[in-house]
């Protein structure tokens, strides 16, 4: 391969035209000749700049509601021609096909489309056939074309011509031609999960995923790891969507941990109340409903104060100014919230390593939403745990009936359970956790961790008895035996809410029953790795 190609002749085709005059401008200013489609060298022209419409090159007029414009031998011939080789060359010169040596195209936005709409006939038009085609020509043939599919990339583009006097170098094709094939890849795997959904295909032949580069980390979980984040296109609110107002960059741990602490706070609904989630490694530590935002970030704080310390707090209503000034008495590391109020961005101005994040709206938990993991060799996939129940299809398997107000914080604690690390005990007490034990090998170190950090806490707070005494608890996953269901009953739990579907199911409840517990069986396991 050569490494200078020198750049005479670029075709114009994008969706996208952000900076694109300012590149044209550039070319121009090298010499370049421009070939546009449609629109786009309307615009050119109108800006003053000499454009050759592709229909003059092909002799072809755009047909079919334009789907139907580069689709033409003589504009894949010049781009796919090898120059080095004398029967390419001659079959140009025979065809009168024009070397094309810079491909500025980007694609239907199919992505952003699909995050505004979910008709078919909709997102079917808004999936680009001519741009992949050209993309995939000009970096397969990048030893002597360029290709540009990324606004980002123009400036760059312009400054090489610049440095070599109106060429480019091997390497930078090379990158550009990589990023090429990067964002056909992700394109065609946004149309592909898109039609699987559509069609009721639910377990696809062939699986791809793709993101666009939002950040690149520092390193990952630890220093020695390389990281990066991606945006998936969906518009999903959360970390990914969020605008951030201060601090320093997020990294790979605040980001998980953010997702977490918003995914888990997302629950609850504007209409529940004020709620606030605490979460520290990727676990809740705290979660509560208060009569206002503050009261609800207290009563989480009080669940676990320790580990509330460099956390994050996510809210599932607007930040005001009071819940902000009780937040930053003890250092937190991210702060997430639909909306805050100027007021509570001046709180927050004070402590310069926090960072606010706003979302403007909520995660809906009900989404069917796509959830892969890697493991050696392939990669599982399976549907985000979106199960939800409601207090009719709570089962009382105990001869004690919970009252109201506990099936109330059940209901609350199996929301939590679902966002804890399995195997997951969560005591609830009026609304807010007292206990979380999280991510043992064991069901009973899990309960007994939950009530032993309840106790401590009750020295804390000063409390003359453990918050655990009287509340409920949950278990994400059934009791396989009695003496789970024993130690928190130990802890002084009154009411239980648990799947059921053990083969010892007839032991537990006697067991309860013999305790004087409430229980319910809720049909729906909440496993979380």
């Amino acid at each position: 391969m050569t490494d200078l190609s020198p750049v005479r002749r670029a075709l114009i085709s994008v969706s996208d035209k952000s900076g694109l005059l300012e590149l044209a401008q550039g070319l121009a200013r090298h010499g370049v000749e421009l070939l546009s489609t449609g629109g786009t060298a309307g615009m050119l022209r109108d800006a003053g700049l000499t454009v050759v419409d592709v229909a003059e090159v092909t002799g072809f007029p755009e047909m079919m509601d334009g789907r139907v414009k580069t689709l033409h031998p003589k504009v894949h011939g010049g781009l796919l021609a090898l120059r080095d080789k004398d029967d390419h060359v001659a079959a140009m010169e025979e065809h009168g096909i024009p070397a094309i040596d810079l491909l500025v195209s980007n694609l239907y936005p199919f992505e952003a489309t699909l995050a505004k709409t979910d008709d078919y006939d909709t997102l079917v038009e808004n999936i680009d056939i001519g741009g992949p085609a050209m993309t995939r020509a000009a970096a397969k043939n990048h030893a002597f074309v360029t290709v540009l599919t990324d606004p980002a990339d123009y400036a760059a583009m312009l400054a090489e011509l610049d440095a070599t006097g109106g060429q480019t170098r091997l390497a930078f094709r090379q990158k550009l031609a990589q990023a090429a094939f990067a964002r056909t890849a992700a394109y065609d795997a946004a149309v592909s999960n898109w039609m699987a959904g559509a069609v009721g295909v639910a377990v696809p032949r062939s699986r791809a995923f793709g993101g666009t580069l939002a950040q690149t980390l520092r390193y990952g979980e630890n220093p020695h790891q390389e990281a990066a984040f991606y945006r998936d296109g969906s518009g999903r609110p959360g970390v990914a969507t969020a605008k951030q107002w201060q601090g320093k960059e997020l990294s790979y741990n605040n980001i998980n941990d953010t997702d977490a602490a918003f995914e888990l706070v997302s629950e609850f609904a504007p209409e529940d109340g004020p709620a606030c989630a605490i979460i520290k490694h990727a676990n809740p530590c705290g979660v509560a409903l208060g009569g206002t935002l503050v009261e609800a970030y207290r009563k989480a704080f009080d669940c676990d104060r320790t580990s509330a310390f460099g956390g994050i707090v996510a809210l599932n209503q607007r930040l005001d100014k009071a819940t902000a000034e009780e937040i930053v008495k003890i250092f937190t590391e991210v702060v997430i919230a639909p909306g805050a109020d100027e007021d509570a961005i001046e709180v927050f101005a004070a402590k310069k390593n926090l960072r606010l994040l706003t979302t403007e709206g909520l995660a809906d938990p009900r989404a069917a939403i796509t959830a892969f993991k890697q493991v050696a060799g392939g990669f599982l996939v399976q549907d985000k745990d979106h199960g939800q129940i409601d207090a009719h299809s709570l089962r009382v398997v105990t001869e004690v009936a919970p009252t109201e107000a506990q099936v109330a914080d059940m209901r609350f604690a199996w929301k939590v359970a679902k966002h804890v690390k399995s195997n997951a005990i969560v005591y609830v007490k009026d609304g807010a956790t007292v206990g979380v034990g999280a991510g043992q090998m064991s069901r009973v170190d899990s309960a007994l961790i939950a009530a032993k950090k309840a106790e401590r806490m009750a020295e804390v707070l000063g409390l003359a008895e453990t918050p655990t005494k009287g509340s409920v608890v949950a278990s994400d996953a059934f009791f396989p035996f009695a003496d789970g269901l024993m130690e928190a009953a130990g802890a002084g739990a009154a009411a239980v809410i648990q799947p059921g579907g053990s083969v010892r199911d007839d032991e537990v409840i006697a067991a309860a029953d013999e305790a004087g517990l409430a229980m319910v069986f809720t049909g729906m396991r909440h496993f979380r790795h």
